[in-house]
């Protein structure tokens, strides 16, 4: 194999690593490469996907209600008296087809049990697939806005706060989300150079590196979860919250890439931590995975008012290429709080930024504000997240809302499970049921590895000879197997996330079996070097 400098490597992200990692395993023509690195799934809902290509459908038929006289396939905006008896008429004569059924049952679902009007959502549905009007508000349609919340509510924060508590931005994705969130914090200086933000580490990488720009300039505070107490976070490490100098929390929560979330004892720590000592701290919570895991509650359940919780349909719904997210706060934020508070030189600064968008700019809310900043203000009339990926948000929300049984969420559930049981299985090692793990990534403690296959011994050995990243490298060269190193996730230890959504059950079998072959291999040269056959080789 090619010799690599591992310590320039190491100070890569590990999305930018990887595509070494997948030169090296697409190197060889006769194999395929397994790419377990990236978290993108290879399952999707269909239901509502059908549901929205239907949709299209009626809708073009409304459109062209107007103008039909022009023979040149010129439509009109459509109308929304009577719409729902013509969708009636629509459904019954599009019954059989694919997606029809899901949609009848939506509008029922959301007239019977959302309360809502039919013809209202009907009409904004449809004036949204046909993307034929701006998006009004801007911020987030207003049906949408509706359905979300009871998603979100119902799937996400627990149950625990009425939908109406709620305020959402509909958002590009979650990455998105996380720099609009950032950019207006920074304009609103809720955020400046030189404040502390903690970390809940491990996390996604681009959390890490986000605070330190040059745009930012934050300090960045590690809570470290503790990998021995099941990805919890200690009394010791959640304590540095108390300090009045960290203005704010950045977490992922399950965990990205341990896949654990937060259980009820530290919620109720931190929320603890919020009510008696920390009033002012603000929390953002990224609850991507949250809809995988078991009983999820978010830290916006039980710190609410403190709390931006962002929230994307990309990994459960695998829609990834949508681009589809939300930013909740509440209505009563912490965040429109401190706007308040803030000294009379910043407010006439905000005054002068926001002041074309109402008589009285301090009365704008911060999630109205990310809006603007979203658009660099002056075009936020023409602001928000473009109609028909609205739709899809609806039409997925209502789809898992209107699954009272649980079976989707149940199939993709034990679709990751099995693919995890398989790795391991060849890996010679037992899977431990967690509670609080989602199982969607796997941070394979390298040391936990070595130690389980051959014993303590090897495994200090293995650690004091071998790069972590040369342990990945080899597996991409010689297996075609791609893994992301876990220190560019934070984790203090040696380790390689793999992804259990993106390959089928055989190729995890496969994976398993080349990471226990290459741990037989360092095993084998072990022995060499201990009885001194290989003593110079190993530097012994």
């Amino acid at each position: 194999m090619k010799t690599h400098d591992y310590a320039a490597l190491a100070k890569l992200s590990p999305f930018q690593l990887k595509d070494s990692l997948m030169g090296l395993a697409s190197s060889h023509a006769e194999r395929m490469m397994l790419n377990a690195g990236r978290g993108n799934p290879n399952f999707l809902a269909t239901i509502p996907r059908k549901a929205f290509f239907q949709l299209g459908l009626f809708a073009v038929e409304e459109a062209e209600r107007s103008f039909s006289y022009m023979p040149e396939g010129v439509g009109g905006l459509p109308r929304q008296d009577g719409i729902e008896g013509r969708f009636d008429a629509f459904v019954l004569a599009n019954r059989s087809a694919a997606g029809v059924k899901f949609l009848a049952a939506a509008v029922s679902y959301v007239r019977d049990q959302l309360g809502l009007s039919a013809n209202g959502f009907l009409n904004e549905m449809v004036t949204g697939i046909l993307a034929c009007e701006y998006p009004t508000p801007p911020r987030i349609l207003s049906v949408t806005e509706s359905i979300v919340r009871q998603y979100l509510v119902q799937k996400v924060i627990g149950g625990r706060l009425s939908p109406l508590d709620l305020d959402l931005f509909a958002v590009e994705g979650e990455t998105a989300a996380i720099t609009y969130v950032f950019n207006t914090m920074r304009e609103n200086r809720l955020l400046a150079p030189g404040d502390k933000i903690a970390i809940g580490l491990p996390i996604f990488t681009p959390y890490i590196d986000i605070p330190v720009l040059r745009d930012y300039q934050l300090v960045e505070i590690n809570v470290n979860a503790d990998p021995a107490e099941g990805w919890q976070y200690s009394d010791t490490e959640l304590d540095k919250l108390t300090d009045p100098a960290v203005k704010a929390f950045f977490v992922v929560n399950p965990s990205n890439p341990p896949s654990v979330k937060i259980n009820q004892s530290r919620l109720s720590r931190i929320a603890e931590i919020v009510s008696k000592k920390r009033p002012d701290l603000i929390i953002l919570t990224d609850d991507v995975y949250g809809t995988f895991a078991d009983d999820f509650t978010s830290l916006f359940a039980v710190c609410p008012r403190n709390t931006v919780l962002v929230y994307s349909y990309s990994k459960y719904f695998g829609a990834t290429g949508w681009r589809l997210g939300v930013v909740a706060t509440h209505r009563d934020s912490i965040l429109d709080r401190q706007l308040a508070k803030l000294g009379d030189a910043d407010k006439s600064l905000l005054d002068s930024r926001y002041g074309t968008l109402a008589v009285e700019p301090r009365d704008i809310k911060f999630i109205d504000r990310m809006v603007a900043d979203s658009r660099a203000v002056a075009l936020n009339h023409t602001a928000g997240l473009s109609t028909p990926q609205q739709v899809q948000i609806a039409l997925f929300s209502l789809a898992d809302l209107m699954d009272e049984a649980g079976d989707y969420r149940k199939t993709i559930k034990r679709v990751i499970r099995r693919r995890q049981t398989a790795l391991y299985r060849e890996l010679g090692l037992p899977t431990t049921p967690d509670p609080n793990g989602t199982d969607y990534y796997a941070l394979l403690d390298l040391s936990e590895i070595a130690t389980e296959l051959h014993g303590k011994e090897f495994a200090s050995w293995m650690l004091a000879k071998k790069e972590p990243l040369e342990m990945l490298f080899r597996l991409a060269d010689e297996g075609g197997v791609v893994l992301l190193p876990g220190k560019g996730f934070g984790t203090q230890h040696p380790s390689a996330r793999a992804s259990f959504a993106n390959l089928d059950d055989y190729q995890y079998t496969k994976i398993g079996r080349l990471i226990r072959t290459l741990a037989d291999q360092y095993y084998q040269e072990f022995k060499r070097a201990g009885s001194g056959v290989a003593a110079e080789a190993t530097g012994q």
